[in-house]
């Protein structure tokens, strides 16, 4: 903490100009490194520990960042270190400035006698100020809300499709090892074959491996798998 205070004397009286009071803060974060679990993506990561997809792809050299594996060690990049400065001035005024103040003060006072400062204006204008911008906040969150509805429809048809294609929609269907309604691998399911498991565990590996159900639903499209 830094104090500075001015003292300026005048024909032997003393008025304190100005006292300062600054502070400042630093944060700084070290990178880690984190060991990818079940049901983890890398922008489930990023966001846990205030990095970015890119920065966590740059610094392991990721070929496909919808691609990790549980399992696997990651080096997560810390964000940039943030320093905050407050500063707080506080001023005691001179005789000039009290004798500004108390004109300042008497001429408002006449004005607002007068007439001639009109408030209400002021204040209609700030209403409408204040409604233009809760309008615009609303427009803006009610496309927020459509194009969020359209996103979830657009998932839930493309899990449905590669469902149909792979078990015709049956939690109980069978190929090998590969089991249930998305046939995954009997490994993934962890022998609970439960349909709450499969959806789960279904929306884990898509999630991980292609980031949404319709890239899965085109890896599918383009290849006959996913």
């Amino acid at each position: 903490m830094n104090f500075k205070k001015a003292l300026v004397s005048t024909l032997g009286t003393a008025a304190i100009l100005g006292a300062g009071f600054f502070a400042s803060t630093t944060s700084a974060n070290a990178d880690v490194r984190v060991t990818v679990k079940s049901g983890d993506t890398v922008a489930k990561i990023a966001n846990q520990y205030n990095s970015s997809v890119s920065a966590i792809e740059s610094a392991n050299s990721l070929k496909n960042v919808n691609m990790i594996y549980v399992g696997e060690s990651l080096v997560i990049p810390s964000s940039a270190s943030t320093t905050t400065t407050t500063q707080t001035q506080t001023t005691t005024p001179s005789t000039s400035q009290t004798t500004s103040a108390n004109t300042a003060a008497a001429t408002t006072t006449r004005a607002a006698t007068t007439g001639t400062t009109n408030y209400s204006s002021q204040q209609n204008t700030s209403a409408n100020t204040a409604s233009t911008t809760a309008n615009t906040a609303n427009a803006s969150s009610t496309s927020t809300s459509t194009s969020t509805s359209s996103s979830s429809s657009s998932e839930a048809a493309a899990k449905a499709w590669i469902a149909n294609k792979e078990s015709g929609g049956s939690y109980s269907a069978t190929n090998g090892q590969y089991i249930g309604k998305y046939q995954l691998s009997s490994s993934y399911l962890n022998g609970d074959y439960s349909a709450a498991n499969q959806e789960k565990v279904a929306n884990q590996y898509v999630s991980s491996r292609y980031g949404s159900w319709a890239k899965a639903q085109a890896f599918w499209q383009a290849n006959g798998w996913y």
